[in-house]
């Protein structure tokens, strides 16, 4: 028996995809509108990726506009020569959109940028494959939450419910009398979990992650900035690098 036509759900919310060049037409579209609107425009790369705290610079340029977006549609937005150009030397920014990076328009004055990038600069966590910003290492004998990064007085022991995890990740430990102790040989210390300047893998990033230990910075690294009214451009980092997601 045919299925009845009458039961069924018409989803009236529903909206069409927008394609990929709508998407890179409205990227190119929106940063020459802004190019006329705001003083001055800076390209930036992303140090150590975090939501989080990129929804942090937003809020603090609220008054702003960021894009992140395919490098190659900013670049032909901006204009990659003096003839295609949006607005005079904007493409001597250009060589900086490689890799990842973004684009940040303000009015605000350029100093004031500068130092507030320079001085957010969040820890958190690190991932694998990043680069460590520290040594870190268990000292031996009864294992505390921060594993000695505060006085003992003012930690308190791990739990005995994460031993097998320990273990399971590599460190020597086992239980006695309801406690979690690293019990080294050999005259050693400490057990060693991390160098500064190794690049981490994925267990010594839970390592850290258990014990509460940041070895990333999240930073912001202003590349280049163009100035409306005279069209100077400054550089201020030579090298171009960040981060490429989609734009905005």
């Amino acid at each position: 028996m045919p299925r009845s036509k009458r039961a069924r759900v018409v989803h009236e919310t529903k909206t069409a995809k927008k394609s990929h060049k709508e998407q890179t037409r409205r990227l190119y579209a929106n940063i020459r509108e802004c190019v006329e609107k705001y003083d001055h425009l800076f390209v930036f790369g992303v140090d150590n990726m975090r939501n989080t705290y990129l929804k942090d610079v937003r809020t603090e340029f609220a008054d702003s506009r960021l894009f992140f977006g395919k490098t190659k549609v900013m670049a032909v937005a901006l204009g990659q020569t003096p003839e295609s150009e949006a607005d005079t030397n904007l493409h001597k920014l250009t060589p900086f959109l490689s890799g990842a990076v973004g684009l940040l328009f303000t009015s605000r004055d350029a100093e004031s940028v500068t130092n507030y990038f320079d001085s957010f600069r969040p820890s958190d966590f690190a991932r694998a494959g990043t680069v460590s910003t520290r040594s870190f290492s268990i000292p031996n004998g009864m294992v505390y939450s921060r594993a000695g990064e505060i006085p003992a007085s003012q930690d308190e022991p791990v739990s005995h419910t994460i031993e097998p995890e320990l273990r399971k990740l590599g460190v020597p430990t086992r239980l006695v009398k309801g406690k979690v102790m690293l019990e080294l040989t050999g005259g050693q210390e400490e057990f060693p979990i991390c160098r500064e300047g190794e690049t981490l893998d994925s267990r010594q990033t839970t390592l850290l992650k258990m014990f509460g230990v940041t070895s990333a910075e999240f930073h912001v690294s202003l590349k280049a900035y163009w100035t409306r009214s005279s069209g100077e451009v400054k550089i201020l980092e030579k090298e171009a690098g960040g981060m490429e997601v989609d734009g905005q």
